[in-house]
């Protein structure tokens, strides 16, 4: 049976207003509601006695902050986590396969060494340990070192856009199936919608892939077509599975990443792509509230930088 716990699919307009004259408290009250469903997650895997979790989203979603606030949740209430990233399961860019036009499809699950990720939870459901491959990105092929992890007794969290899917899941059937999206919109007062939830994604990725991956906005909004049909074809056909189901968005960030992503829009020729023009105006009726109100452990912080957990 799927939970699905969404606590708020709208952010009214006038909290920005609020942003302007106590930006404090509205970053407190958005920690505060993201604290609330990483608390109701951990319950509901340790209500499960689940040893494996597997967490995913679509890009953007925020999978790699909330896996570690879910598993410091875990941990304050004495059960040992540990958060596994499926990016170091790569193969390596020279196996990649590639799409029609010949360029690197990244979002297909066959960049995966499957056999190997389906080996390691298995140790893990078996014995509690394993070895873990870790993947070099500057070179973009496996390391030679490894890590060994040692459950403890604890839970394992996986996280990675592909962890829901059956090649995966279909081996763990007891495992705890967590999906993460972004889904709220910004509405006006008439509850019109000023700022949709996709485009939300998009802003975090733009501003991730500009400060950390040395992207400017026309490659990211060049490749999110790619992106998009991945989702459709690997992720969403899977999400229908998870037990539990919540929303990622804050209430704020979209006012904190505004000053990020509104001049990597400008600085494009206008009319080159529509969305861009789209969130230049959403953003238009948004009130900026600046970045240092923004505490390390926020998971906005895992896009515009400064986050307390590995990238």
């Amino acid at each position: 049976m799927i939970t699905i716990w969404v606590p708020k699919r709208l952010v009214e307009i006038d909290l920005y207003n609020v942003a302007a004259q106590s930006p404090a408290a509205l970053a407190e009250m958005s920690e505060k509601s993201y604290r609330q469903r990483v608390a109701y997650a951990a319950q509901k895997i340790r209500d499960s006695r689940a040893k494996i979790v597997m967490l995913t989203g679509p890009s953007a979603s925020g999978k790699t902050t909330s896996a570690h606030k879910v598993a410091e949740a875990l941990e304050a209430s004495g059960t040992p986590a540990h958060v596994i990233s499926l990016d170091n399961f790569f193969k390596g860019a020279q196996y990649y396969p590639r799409l029609p036009d010949g360029t690197l499809d990244y979002e297909n699950p066959d960049t995966l060494d499957m056999s190997l990720i389906r080996q390691c939870l298995s140790d893990l459901s078996t014995t509690g340990k394993t070895v873990l491959p870790i993947y070099d990105f500057t070179t973009e092929s496996r390391s030679s070192e490894t890590e060994t992890l040692d459950l403890k007794g604890g839970v394992c969290i996986v996280e990675g856009i592909h962890a829901l899917n059956d090649v995966i899941v279909g081996k763990n059937p007891k495992a705890f199936k967590l999906y993460i999206a972004a889904r709220s919109n910004v509405v006006d007062e008439d509850g019109a919608v000023v700022f949709q939830h996709p485009w939300l994604r998009l802003c975090r990725r733009i501003v991730r892939d500009y400060k950390f991956r040395g992207s400017d906005a026309n490659f990211t909004l060049k490749m999110w077509p790619n992106v998009r049909r991945g989702e459709k074809l690997y992720i969403s056909p899977y999400k229908e599975n998870a037990d539990l189901m919540f929303d990622s968005s804050l209430p704020d960030e979209v006012a904190v990443l505004k000053p990020f992503v509104v001049p990597l829009l400008e600085a494009l020729p206008q009319g080159k792509y529509e969305i861009a023009d789209d969130i230049l105006r959403g953003f238009e009726r948004i009130e900026i509230m600046e970045e240092s109100n923004i505490a390390p452990s926020s998971l906005v912080r895992e896009f515009i930088g400064g986050s307390i957990y590995p990238s």
